[in-house]
């Protein structure tokens, strides 16, 4: 049978990440699943008068360069991270740059909402986890702004992309779910935690979902890119990690724990309902809108960008540090990667031998010592939030699949499999892009329902397996002794 008769699809991905960007070509059919990289281009944040803020303008431009480079296609989706927004004036024109999610303008901002309405309740309304920078406490931040005292909507960075496109507001709801006010039952807007913290969420457009129509590229897109029109831009699962789980390779009815790999580890169980428990706020999970009514139960932990912000320091050759801290000794030294006092870039290792003096432990000295210290506390963080989630869920696993950039990180995958005693299976890297790509396949209607979208990924994309080997006694002390540093 020919291409075109088994419906044969190309489709662009645009997919936003916090240091670059980059727009991905998919052609998808009955049994293809390919991906190109069209066009890359940075993400730069810049600082301005104290502030930092991402440049959406060259963003945008990286877009519709990445678009031209694409030629034809059928459909455009855009993913992105999550929290950060736009604000519009009444002529829909941009009111700044939009604040980055590590600027201060948050600090202590939190405690000020919880006064308003206690933590506990307002984890039992959105059952988002506290992280300083989630959309609501920016919004609480801005309160008095001539920005937001001028706004007329807000736009989450995906949709902000895809306003600019077709001129279509809307907000895509996996994306909402982590502003911290959706209602996580009833995924809509939580009248109740808007007014008792005075944030007004009729600046957002009406919820979208993943596979809807936004509308079609404008025809100044279209004479910028060379495109030929109509060309739908989809709202795909536009949380950058709703992508990425959509991707996960699990088998239809499998028991599974998923870890989207990257700056963050994004470490979690698919569920069909939230926890919204005191003992799930206690341990700091979050539940965020996946695809199809599904719920993405996970913690967030610091992740790579440990590692990343030790090598951009150092200045050195990754591979061969990874070479070299695989020949360190076993957890010898081990933070807690999800502490707070490592989200702030500038001086990491010292930041990381600082903790690790402080809590008795070794203190790692070379890159490649500090870089086991990372990598053995960061298979640890895997282990307990995968431990923590089952036991908080009733929901047991037998399989980690490892997702993202972290999956061309071999030592890590392996002393994840160690720490966790389960089986690893790595794959795919370009898991948010695909993700991104199968949302508009499925809404081109090339692909099925996501048991289908799956079974694809697994007969076409390379996996890796890793089994459980070492000493787990090791990593259970390990464990005990972070545990007990840290409290």
């Amino acid at each position: 049978m020919s291409e075109r008769g088994i419906g044969m699809k190309t489709v662009a991905a645009v997919d936003l990440g916090a240091s670059s960007g980059r727009v991905m070509v998919g052609r998808v059919g009955r049994d293809t699943l390919q991906m190109r990289e069209a066009h890359r281009f940075e993400n730069r944040p810049v600082r301005i008068g104290g502030t930092l803020h991402w440049d959406v303008l060259a963003l945008y431009q990286g877009i519709v360069d990445g678009l031209r480079a694409a030629r034809q296609v059928d459909s455009v989706g855009v993913d992105s991270w999550a929290v950060d927004y736009g604000l519009l004036d009444a002529d829909g024109a941009l009111l700044g740059n939009p604040v980055h999610y590590r600027d201060a303008r948050t600090e202590g901002v939190a405690e000020r909402v919880w006064k308003l309405m206690p933590a506990e309740a307002l984890y039992g309304v959105t059952g988002i986890q506290y992280v300083p920078f989630n959309t609501l406490y920016q919004l609480v931040a801005a309160r008095g702004s001539e920005a937001l005292g001028a706004a007329r909507q807000a736009l989450l960075i995906p949709d902000l992309m895809g306003y600019w496109l077709t001129g279509v507001a809307g907000t895509e709801v996996t994306n909402a779910s982590t502003t911290q006010l959706l209602d996580a039952v009833s995924r809509t807007w939580s009248a109740e935690v808007a007014e008792r913290v005075g944030v007004d969420v009729g600046l957002f457009p009406p919820l979208r979902q993943p596979g809807s129509r936004i509308g079609d590229l404008l025809p100044a897109v279209l004479e910028q890119t060379g495109l030929r029109g109509p060309v739908p831009v989809t709202a795909v699962a536009s949380h950058d990690t709703a992508s990425a789980v959509v991707a996960v390779p699990a088998v239809t009815g499998g028991r599974f724990a998923y870890i989207s790999t990257g700056t963050w580890s994004l470490v979690g169980l698919e569920l069909e309902r939230p926890v919204l428990t005191e003992a799930s706020r206690l341990a700091n999970f979050t539940n965020e809108a996946g695809i199809d009514g599904t719920v993405r139960y996970l913690r967030n932990i610091m992740g790579l960008w440990l590692l990343q912000e030790c090598v951009r320091e150092w200045n050195t050759d990754l591979l061969a540090l990874l070479a070299a801290a695989a020949e360190q000794p076993l957890l010898r030294s081990v933070i807690d990667a999800a502490d707070p006092g490592f989200l702030a870039p500038g001086h990491m290792a010292d930041r990381i031998r600082e903790a690790c003096r402080t809590a008795g432990q070794p203190v790692p000295g070379t890159p490649p010592e500090v870089t086991r210290c990372i990598l053995d506390s960061l298979a640890l963080a895997h282990r307990r939030a995968i431990q923590d989630a089952q036991r908080l869920a009733d929901h047991p696993v037998d399989t980690v699949h490892v997702v993202g950039g972290g999956v061309r990180n071999a030592l890590l995958c392996q002393l994840t499999a160690d720490a966790c005693g389960l089986p690893v299976v790595a794959g795919p890297a370009e898991a948010a892009a695909l993700g991104n790509v199968l949302v508009q396949a499925r809404a081109l209607g090339v692909v099925g329902e996501l048991g289908a979208v799956r079974d694809l990924l697994i007969r076409t994309q390379p996996l890796t397996r890793y089994e459980p080997t070492g000493d787990r006694a090791a990593w259970d002390a390990a464990a005990a002794r972070l545990a007990a540093t840290s409290s």
